[in-house]
């Protein structure tokens, strides 16, 4: 797997983590989970911009925003017990589509 994609998925998880935090630090009052989402969205900018050598940034921002979004809602239904109606999920599904057409048909995905 090339490295910039490497960079990607960590770009993405630190996002999941940062934005997970966000609920734990109760309007940035605890200061552990306050420190995990600065650390969690500090990282995840700091890899976007090696992505970012290679990549070009709609398509970084599409692939990260995307799956950033459905896993942060994997994470909102397994820890917080957050539901999600049958158009939210079908929503997600056509994220994903998108992600995928990107990476498996553009000729942008990569410089």
């Amino acid at each position: 797997m090339p490295k910039h994609y490497l960079f990607l998925i960590a770009a993405i998880v630190s996002e999941v983590i940062g934005t997970s935090a966000l609920n734990a630090s109760q309007q940035f009052t605890k200061p552990l989970p306050t420190a995990a989402v600065v650390i969690g969205y500090g990282l995840a900018f700091y890899f976007l911009t090696h992505v970012l050598k290679v990549m070009p940034v709609g398509v970084v921002y599409a692939i990260w925003s995307g799956l950033g979004i459905v896993l942060i809602t994997l994470v909102g239904l397994v820890a917080f017990g957050q539901k999600i109606d049958l158009a939210a999920a079908l929503g997600m599904g056509l994220i994903i589509a998108g992600v995928l057409v990107i990476h498996l048909f553009s000729h942008t995905a990569s410089h």
